[in-house]
């Protein structure tokens, strides 16, 4: 017989009688008065091993196997005694009676036990080998696995080329700093390592092959949060002679799929929302549909009020004035504590708000005297009616504002309306429907402007084409531009976005124009693009979408790292192998390179 004839977790009631071989890890070991139990694991699962003093050579391994062991268990699949079943295993119906067991390793004492659900992140990463055995993990990498074939499955099908582009390239602005490698031949030089496959599938269009797609890591050197990593992986996808509505179609089709095939998730409709709605509506552009929670504009009323806050936002440029309603936030009995109140006006601070207005709603039947609210003094009457009439206020509600630049109101505001909706107030007052909601927000500006460099930089990317007429406009009037750019937005996650690309060299001249940048300077960062431009290129788009994002969409994870192998800390550091680390002088010197702080050298 082989080391294994089957998996641990795919022993089933099927094969009943028969006798199998089975090689995996000690889960738990379980002595019973005389009879031994052993939950033996593998990447498929559990089967339980039952090992009785009558063979007395392997019982008396058994007693002397513990958690983690390498074992190989060979022995007669029967049904569980009295009828007893595990529903929670594919193998909860039988149990291996064994005749023959072999330590194939013994295993030190491990630093934590698997089956502990309040391991810290740094333990976990520190042991990633040991965190990675758990069943938690273990599922979650076999999805993603799952998830890749059924991506490369329906890619193939719609005649998708799977073309691999250079991780050593050159440094181009992508808007994050690059990862740097120092060439040994060309003295003072350096690779870049790729932000992304960008320029290379264009040039892929370019050279005719249509339709192309790789599954692929990028790197980007930026500041770190839960759903990002240094190094991250894309599933980057281009395509000719299709049109933004058409590329939108297929790849929505194929997550739809993807859902469908790995965790039986119908996503449904994407709805359509152009990103000054998204904005206008939800102060994000990448709006959680499940919460039911959203902005009433109300700067128009409030520019003469004596409530200066307001009123200073609304007349200043680019200045906002929000509110936000929350149904039965000021009811007696199950309303929002005022510590709550008090919690949400130091979160929005982080933010860059300066403080979080509110009114409580007792009796709108009373007017003024029926709300409550340090501000209403200060509020005149009309546009106390407006604000109450246009947010549909209703007895027990709650309404918050928001007043300031419009970039910190959205943001602010934004983030207060996910905290609310996620909150067990939002929860229990049906606030937050657990659901899926995938949308597509569309039509970006072009540009953005940046308040300290003074100059437009590119919302998306340089390469975004315009909406058709608006070529104009990035010279004269660069703000009024809206790109051919487009997003995929899953319950709140940015899960991909891209744009039709631009494939005429004077149009991509005046989006350098607009954005300041020389010929010359345009010729020495993307000349080898402008310059395969010229040589017929095809009108293309395309779009790339986060693997690990849509893994931590899948899983419920808190963090994409419990979705990657090998992942970074959020200080971009590997626990497990301790990278970044020193390197001793030699292949400095080979690399051209002396460090400024010789104490460095020293450490190495």
């Amino acid at each position: 017989m082989a080391m294994r004839s089957h998996y641990c977790g795919l022993v089933t009631e099927a094969l009943l009688g028969q006798t199998v071989s089975l090689c995996g890890w000690v889960n738990r070991r379980r002595d019973h008065g005389g009879v031994i139990f052993i939950d033996l694991r593998d990447r498929e699962g559990f089967v339980q091993v039952v090992c009785d003093p009558d063979r007395a050579e392997m019982f008396g391994i058994a007693e002397g196997v513990r958690n983690e062991y390498c074992v190989q268990a060979k022995g007669l699949v029967r049904a569980r005694p009295d009828g007893t079943v595990n529903d929670s295993l594919k193998s909860g119906k039988i149990e291996v009676l064994c005749h023959e067991l072999i330590v194939l390793n013994p295993s030190v004492t491990p630093p934590f036990q698997l089956d502990d659900d309040n391991l810290s992140e740094t333990t976990r990463l520190t042991h990633r080998v040991l965190d990675l055995r758990r069943p938690y993990m273990q599922n979650n990498l076999m999805l993603r696995y799952r998830v890749s074939m059924e991506v490369r499955k329906f890619l193939d099908a719609n005649g998708f080329v799977d073309v691999e582009t250079p991780m050593l390239t050159k440094s181009t602005p992508e808007g994050a700093r690059d990862y740097l490698v120092p060439s040994r031949v060309h003295d003072g030089h350096f690779f870049a390592l790729p932000q992304s496959p960008q320029l290379f599938k264009q040039l892929l269009m370019v050279a005719g092959f249509d339709r192309y797609y790789q599954i692929t890591k990028c790197f980007r050197d930026e500041d770190l949060r839960a759903d990002r990593q240094p190094e991250f992986t894309q599933i980057d996808i281009e395509t000719s002679f299709l049109s933004e509505e058409e590329i939108r179609e297929i790849f929505q089709g194929m997550i739809k799929t993807v859902f469908l095939k790995t965790i039986n998730v119908d996503l449904g409709e994407f709805p359509v929302m152009t990103y000054q709605d998204a904005m206008y509506r939800y102060g994000s552009d990448k709006p959680d549909l499940r919460v039911k929670l959203e902005f009433t504009e109300v700067t128009d009323v409030m520019a003469g009020v004596d409530f200066k806050v307001f009123s200073a936002a609304a007349t200043m440029k680019n200045g906002r004035v929000v509110a936000l309603r929350v149904p039965g936030g000021a009811r007696e009995s199950g309303g929002m504590p005022r510590s709550e109140i008090d919690a949400y006006t130091e979160f929005v601070k982080i933010y860059g708000a300066k403080g979080l207005a509110y009114i409580k709603v007792n009796e709108i039947t009373k007017g003024r005297e029926g709300l409550q609210s340090p501000i209403v003094k200060n509020i005149h009457d009309k546009a106390l009616h407006e604000v109450l009439s246009r947010t549909g206020a209703q007895d027990g509600d709650l309404i918050f504002f928001g007043a300031d630049k419009a970039k910190i109101v959205n943001d602010a505001m934004g983030a207060l309306r996910i905290k609310i909706g996620h909150s067990e107030f939002g929860k229990k007052n049906g606030l937050f429907e657990k659901s899926w909601r995938p949308m597509w927000v569309v039509d970006f500006p072009m540009f953005e402007y940046d308040e300290e460099a003074q100059r437009y930089t590119a919302t998306h990317h340089p390469f975004t084409a315009p909406k058709d007429g608006h070529e104009d406009w990035m010279v004269t009037a660069p703000e009024k531009c809206i790109s051919k750019g487009y997003d995929m937005v899953l319950n709140g996650w940015e899960m991909g976005g891209g744009s039709v690309r631009i494939h005429r060299a004077d149009v991509q001249q005046k989006v350098f124009d607009a954005l300041k940048i020389s010929p010359e300077e345009a010729q020495v960062k993307f000349g080898f693009l402008l310059d395969a431009l010229q040589y017929g290129a095809p009108p293309h788009g395309g779009l790339a979408f986060g693997l690990d994002r849509i893994v931590t969409l899948m899983t419920g994870a808190e963090s994409i790292r419990d979705v990657i192998a090998f992942p970074k800390t959020q200080r971009a550091q590997c626990l497990l192998t301790q990278a970044p680390s020193l390197v001793d002088e030699k292949q400095l010197r080979e690399l051209h390179i002396r460090l400024r702080n010789t104490e460095l050298v020293k450490s190495a």
